[in-house]
């Protein structure tokens, strides 16, 4: 059961910090909707009109037939998926959750709200386009055709909800502008990659018709109509059309030449509007031009509420604290004990021990510390929604720190350095005492100032062009290509936290095995333990591949050393290359044929991502506002 802090933290999460459907969707303008506002509305209407009646018409009457043609049934999806990539942009942004039944994950998922209660934790069962493309492809199996007929039935369905709820809307135009530019960041983090086509794999023609929808909505806002922002639009639609071969798509050069362009065009649009807009507390900043701007991502935006943020005098603080062995119960091991700077705040190890017991490890490896602030759950299980959440379970672990709260609040009062540190921290006066949620609120802030976005990678992508060798972006294209690696490592910050939105971890089934030697699969259960969820035994969040080079071994039990074994688990899919049977397996079990110079080119690329020291650049403990 989550304690106080992670409660109040859901309930900011929920409202400031998560997908649109309840922030977006529930604010009205204060004006009547102009011409140009029922203008789009009335296109994207017009959209998901023509999506529902092909799919009743076409795809239906296709699947209907006594004997249905596989080609033709083919054809018929994707011509459905492409009628959907026009109106994707506005779905996505206006009406999430009901956009999730029309192109939703093909895996069962669990809400962060629900781990509020662990009694009504319930799982929602996937449906749309991403599941009815498991029943086409690779071939049709003509045995699951009712399973079939079903599913498009309620896409059909969902579709008229979504048009419904959409008729009925009050646009604003700096949210019909902040649509269309995360729809260009949807673009290049996951529609280039193969995240929801994963099988037709026609990611250049869906993200072409995607970036076509947004053409005439961006004319209604430029004066100029031989505008640059059209120019660039107009080139990227061709690239895609002329380079449709999704292993050798150069997906380095279409961000670089394209997609950034587009997506600072729009923001300069946007922030030309007149008018008030709604602030959102998310964690891609709002003002953002690029996802790789030095200040694109809020370190502060999964704090339990304003007043956790993170200010100099917390990291002060917090850091203090993170190196003081104290706020163990042995009085010998500090946060730092397990999490080295030197090594990317992580402890070089499979796994370190339990603190009474040397010979005896802990269930897990330690993972980096580095941009932990951004992400949205905590541990390998997920099980905690707040860094102060973490910082508290950790302290108390019999097995970690076995920690007394009661202890170290006792001791740090009778500290005088101690004293003044927190009163800056927490303006505490004479006599007010200092409690436990100042103490992970400091650890928890501490961390927040460990965000570093500032590897050669992101040089590169902000214009510096020998920041990467011909290697490296020959690396970066497959990783988010060929190896699929992009498809649960989401560009830029390369964790879980599903783009454009970066609102929720997802979680994956690789089928790690328990030891080198013994492809058995690893008995920890993982995130089942947390929500109960079947499809999710086994299942881990994924973790940020940043400082990579420097944070092994790898996987939630540490069993691997060296970088070319975590490519060639992945090149033989995971588990089920191994001989496991595991039928809720997330990972693709179809081999990826990559040869040795491609997986070296991965790695070169995924040791780009190292971050430089903190005091070279513009870290977040440098940018952080003075309470």
């Amino acid at each position: 059961m989550l304690n106080k802090v992670g409660i109040i933290a859901l309930l900011f999460v929920a409202v400031f910090a998560t997908s649109f459907s309840s922030v977006d969707s529930g604010y009205t303008p204060q004006k009547p909707a102009s011409q140009r506002e029922l203008k789009v509305q009335k296109q994207v209407l017009s959209e998901m009109l023509s999506f529902r009646n092909y799919l009743r018409d076409t795809l239906f009457f296709e699947v209907n037939k006594a004997q249905p043609d596989e080609q033709k049934l083919k054809q018929a999806f994707l011509q459905s998926r492409l009628l959907y990539k026009k109106f994707e942009w506005a779905a996505a942004y206006f009406s999430a959750d009901l956009n999730k039944r029309l192109n939703g994950p093909p895996v069962n998922e669990v809400e962060n709200a629900d781990l509020l209660d662990a009694s009504f934790i319930r799982s929602v069962d996937p449906m749309g386009l991403q599941v009815v493309e498991g029943f086409i492809y690779p071939g049709y199996d003509v045995a699951r055709k009712n399973e079939l007929i079903s599913e498009i039935k309620h896409l059909i369905t969902n579709t008229e909800y979504v048009m419904s709820y959409f008729s009925a809307l009050s646009l604003a135009d700096w949210r019909i502008l902040d649509a269309a530019k995360l729809e260009v960041f949807r673009i290049i983090t996951l529609g280039i990659t193969g995240y929801d086509n994963a099988l037709s794999l026609k990611s250049m023609e869906e993200s072409s018709m995607s970036l076509k929808s947004l053409r005439p909505i961006i004319g209604l806002y430029l004066k100029d109509k031989n505008s640059t922002l059209l120019t660039d639009l107009d080139g990227s639609v061709s690239y895609l059309d002329t380079h449709v071969d999704f292993d050798s798509f150069d997906r380095a050069v279409f961000i670089k030449q394209f997609g950034n362009k587009i997506s600072a065009g729009i923001t300069e649009l946007e922030q030309a509007l007149p008018g008030p807009k709604i602030k959102y507390n998310r964690m891609l900043n709002q003002e953002a031009a690029t996802l790789f701007d030095v200040d694109a991502f809020n370190v502060n935006a999964f704090a339990p509420g304003p007043e956790f943020q993170a200010t100099p005098a917390k990291v002060a603080l917090g850091e203090k604290l993170f190196y003081d062995v104290s706020l163990s119960g042995t009085l010998k091991r500090s946060c730092a004990s397990c999490h080295q700077p030197d090594l990317a705040f992580t402890d070089g190890l499979t796994r370190n021990t339990d603190i009474h017991h040397a010979s005896k490890l802990l269930s897990r490896n330690v993972p980096t510390l580095l941009n932990a602030a951004l992400q949205s759950n905590y541990f390998y299980d997920n099980r905690s929604l707040t860094l102060e959440d973490q910082a508290l379970e950790v302290i108390k672990s019999k097995q970690e720190m076995d920690g007394s709260m009661e202890a170290i609040l006792k001791y740090l009062s009778a500290n005088k350095s101690y004293q003044l540190l927190f009163s800056k921290a927490f303006f505490i006066k004479d006599k007010q005492a200092i409690d436990a949620g100042q103490v992970t609120n400091a650890l928890a802030s501490y961390v927040r100032s460990l965000t570093q976005i500032n590897s050669r990678f992101d040089d590169y992508m902000r214009g510096t062009e020998n920041a990467l060798s011909a290697q490296e972006v020959d690396g970066f294209n497959l990783f988010m290509g060929k190896a699929k690696c992009a498809t649960c490592h989401f560009m830029p910050l390369f964790n879980g936290v599903t783009p454009p939105k970066y609102v929720q971890s997802e979680v994956e089934v690789l089928g790690v095995p328990v030891s080198l030697t013994d492809s058995t699969l690893d008995a920890d259960l993982g995130y089942y333990n947390v929500v109960g969820v079947d499809s999710y035994k086994n299942g881990f969040k994924i973790p940020t591949i940043r400082n990579i080079k420097k944070t092994a071994p790898y996987m939630h039990n540490g069993i691997y050393q060296t970088l070319d074994q975590v490519m060639d688990f992945y090149d033989n899919g995971g588990g089920a290359g191994l001989g496991m049977k595991l039928p809720n397996q997330t990972l693709s079990s179809e081999p990826l044929h990559l040869t040795v110079k491609e997986k070296a080119a991965i790695i070169a690329f995924m040791e780009s991502l190292e971050s430089k020291p903190i005091t070279q650049s513009k870290g977040a403990a440098s940018i952080l506002p003075e309470r």
